[in-house]
């Protein structure tokens, strides 16, 4: 049916059927097809394919690697509200990845895509804060988006919360809150979160 809807102009099949090819699912994987069809629709506007195209040239799947088309299509993705596209867009300018270091720009797209509920975002943004990249330093402002992001599960978030509340990072110190966070996040595999937590049973805390 994909098929059949994306021969016929369909963008939002085209894009389904990309997916088929690159996790081979109901045909064999094929990642120069879900490349081809990822491209066609992106080409016809849909910004999860332009999203999806633009990690296939970052990550050289059925194409040649090419960062800069990469950040092209996250780019125009990020311009059509596709948050995945503003984090990876956030990623490209703060690691200077297919386009010039720009932690500005990074810090802008984080705020956008975690304003748009994307987790990772949030724990990007409180980086930002609590480093002062592309922003002013914010300790307060980095508390709440890694407590945001942690709430929402996300582990690396969860341990760096952790640290907020041991050493009093925009919150007063809580050894008790810490320990509950490492302990989530050490729940979910993090192995920093696993060392803190040892090393917090050891000197008795």
């Amino acid at each position: 049916w994909y098929q059949k809807a994306a021969e016929n102009g369909n963008k939002v099949a085209m894009n389904s059927l990309a997916i088929c090819y690159e996790n081979g699912k109901g045909t064999e994987k094929n990642l120069e097809k879900a490349f081809y069809w990822y491209q066609k629709a992106a080409e016809n506007d849909n910004e999860v394919a332009m999203n999806n195209l633009a990690n296939s040239y970052y990550n050289g799947e059925g194409t040649e690697k090419n960062l800069g088309k990469a950040f092209h299509w996250y780019q125009k993705a990020a311009e059509n509200d596709n948050e995945v596209a503003m984090n990876s867009l956030a990623n490209s300018y703060y690691n200077g990845k297919g386009t010039e270091k720009n932690l500005e720009k990074a810090f802008y797209w984080y705020q956008k895509a975690a304003e748009n509920d994307h987790i990772d975002a949030m724990n990007n943004l409180a980086i930002c804060y609590k480093n002062g990249k592309g922003t002013e330093k914010n300790l307060e402002k980095a508390f709440y988006w890694y407590q945001k992001a942690a709430e929402n599960g996300d582990k690396e978030a969860q341990f760096n919360l952790g640290v907020c509340y041991e050493e009093g990072i925009g919150i007063e110190k809580d050894e008790v809150e810490a320990s509950y966070w490492y302990q989530k996040a050490a729940q979910q595999g993090f192995s920093n979160a696993q060392y803190k937590l040892g090393f917090l049973y050891k000197i008795g805390k």
